[in-house]
């Protein structure tokens, strides 16, 4: 597998067709204080791609905006209501359809309250992920290779996890439910945006 860094788009020929998996690195947790440093996107064939985005940059990117549009093309995220929001605020496009690892664990890992990708890829998967990286500063000049890896790792596994996932949904009655979720997604992350981040419209009171 090879970590691909690009500044400020994607190459037209790097993905293969299909599903891809997206994250994103950003300043902070607050989308439109703290600016999109960084979009990592992966098509589940061994290479990660990380796109850089510099101070004022004008977030153009036609090619990766293209495939984040692409309404045939399914997007992996893990806690896809934070990037759908950060993607859909800087870049310009709601970046779905929408798989989330996240949503999905929490349908179906009942007996567990750890839903964060490091305790997912261990489970599911075996293997180990550094978060160690995870607060770094990701608008420094330069990425340095711990971030660049720490940042391909966050998509190198969902397709994975994804296959794994659905199976458990599957067992339990819950793929239409999971579903549901998913195509809420879009809709939970602009009402983020618009001011009701941690209001419940749909409660009584």
């Amino acid at each position: 597998m090879t970590v691909h860094l690009h500044q400020e788009d994607l190459p037209a020929d790097a993905l293969g067709p299909g599903p891809v998996a997206v994250d994103t690195e950003t300043m902070g947790l607050i989308t439109p204080r703290d600016r999109l440093c960084l979009v990592q996107i992966s098509d589940g064939r061994g290479d990660e791609h990380l796109v850089r985005f510099a101070p004022g940059s004008d977030y153009a990117a036609p090619n990766l905006r293209a495939v984040l549009a692409d309404p045939a093309r399914l997007k992996l995220y893990h806690f896809a209501r934070f990037d759908l929001a950060a993607i859909r605020h800087y870049i310009g496009v709601m970046a779905a359809p929408v798989y989330c690892t996240k949503t999905a664990s929490r349908l179906v890992r009942t007996y567990t309250d750890r839903h964060g990708l490091k305790e997912l890829v261990r489970e599911l998967l075996g293997q180990e992920v550094s978060k160690q990286q995870q607060s770094s500063d990701w608008g420094a000049p330069d990425l340095t290779d711990a971030q660049k890896d720490y940042a391909a790792s966050d998509v190198r596994y969902l397709h994975a996890m994804r296959t794994i996932l659905d199976e458990r949904l599957a067992r339990e009655g819950r793929t239409a439910l999971a579903q549901a979720c998913f195509d809420f997604l879009p809709a939970r992350a602009e009402l983020d945006l618009a001011g009701w981040p941690e209001i419940d419209i749909f409660a009584h009171v």
